[in-house]
């Protein structure tokens, strides 16, 4: 029976491909901390201090005691005497005594003696130096204090974490304007096929341009790689031999698109084998679009066969490409795919027995989001063009009816 035959579902494969690979050391740089979104964390950060390193204002307002306060109203407010403001910016010695009020502004050091702020709305000025106080202030209210955000020695972030915005302004505010990180894995492209030429070149009756070169390298880019294309190879065993030969050789992962289905003319499989052991450990998976997938691993390094349709490549890298990445980027943290929830629009046949992935777009009505299936082939490019994303049909079912609600899996 041939290899491709013996189809196995795509989260096991990919599970037991993870499995097969041996653990990942990726280089490490160091980089400017503002230019590090969307890099791998690593080394490990510490809090060297609390954050708020000091008790803080979280409005403007007057510092207080908050039982001072209790009982105020608007119709029977409490009078308080100011007796100071605290500068911004600076550390402040001014003590809060009983039935007295000092001005901060948000951002600004509480004062020792205060356990309140009462905003500024809910006072009035009724003669210099007095005020009153038209709303009770509980114990705390508007004070982020210290260590409230991090404690002092707190672990700040992990190796193998996605920095995003945010963690970078965590860091910024430890002052660590530098961050270790792991270098981002570099990935061979190659497209074979007499009938593919490069984009440039306008076809003859019969060729078509080479599409996946160029989506495949767009979202390993935006997904942490650095992708290569080597250009079209032809049908023959001894070019492709020879491009993957180089590809395989100066990168850490490899992908080769077409060529991946059981026919005359299917030599990926046995051009893979002469890389090294194990050499391909799946051929065929059971899904739709992207059956004829390859997972192959040599010398550790992992090589990927990919369907020629376009539509195949993109959803056959979603699943297995890019787990696989994420495990060359040293990436240690749970990655969650966006997705929307919506009602599909209307019934969509399925085959039991393997997974289909449906394009659709998604239309936002006032009391529902719909998505609505995108038909064509999977050798139609602009069938991913029209949708926002794609919706999975599990493999025991034969397919879904209109009204059920989906996740939709954006691109």
């Amino acid at each position: 029976m041939p290899e491709f035959l013996k189809l196995i579902p795509p989260h096991k494969a990919v599970s037991d491909f993870l499995a097969a690979m041996p653990e990942i050391e990726p280089g490490i740089s160091s980089i400017k901390t503002q230019e590090a979104e969307g890099r791998v964390v690593a080394q490990l950060f510490h809090a060297p201090h609390p954050l708020p390193p000091f008790s803080r204002s979280s409005v403007d307002g007057y510092a207080v005691r908050a039982k001072d306060t209790f009982g105020a109203s608007s119709s029977l407010p409490a009078y308080l005497t100011i007796t100071g403001e605290v500068e911004m910016g600076k550390q402040t010695d001014l003590q809060l005594e009983q039935g007295q009020a000092i001005i901060v502004h948000t951002g600004g050091m509480i004062p020792s003696g205060a356990n309140a702020v009462v905003m500024l709305e809910d006072t009035q000025t009724i003669r210099e130096g007095e005020i009153e106080i038209h709303k009770a202030a509980a114990d705390g209210e508007n004070i982020l204090h210290k260590g409230e955000d991090v404690a002092e020695g707190e672990e700040l972030l992990n190796p193998g974490t996605v920095i995003r915005p945010q963690e970078i302004g965590g860091l910024m505010a430890y002052g660590y304007t530098q961050v270790k990180v792991y270098d981002n894995p570099t990935v061979g492209i190659l497209s074979s096929g007499d009938e593919v030429v490069p984009p440039e070149i306008e076809p003859s009756p019969g060729q078509v341009r080479d599409i996946n070169s160029y989506t495949l390298s767009a979202m390993l880019r935006q997904h942490g790689a650095e992708p290569r294309i080597y250009g079209v190879v032809p049908d023959s065993f001894s070019a492709l031999k020879k491009a993957v030969d180089q590809a395989f050789s100066e990168n850490d992962m490899t992908l080769i698109t077409a060529g991946s289905s059981v026919s005359a003319r299917d030599i990926t499989a046995d051009v893979i084998n002469t890389l090294g052991k194990p050499g391909v450990l799946i051929h065929g998976l059971a899904l739709r679009p992207g059956k004829p997938t390859i997972l192959a691993l040599a010398e550790g390094k992992p090589i990927i066969g990919l369907p020629g349709n376009p539509v195949s490549a993109i959803v056959s890298s979603g699943l297995c490409v890019l787990p696989i990445l994420r495990k060359l980027r040293g990436i240690k943290t749970e990655i969650y795919e966006p997705s929307v929830r919506a009602v599909l629009s209307q019934n969509v046949p399925s085959v039991s027995g393997r997974e289909d992935y449906l394009p659709v777009r998604l239309e936002t009505g006032s009391e529902r989001t719909t998505a609505v299936p995108v038909f064509g082939r999977s050798n139609l490019i602009y069938t991913l063009v029209r949708a926002d994303g794609l919706i999975r049909i599990p493999a025991a079912v034969t397919g879904l009816t209109g009204g059920t609600k989906v996740d939709v899996y954006l691109f």
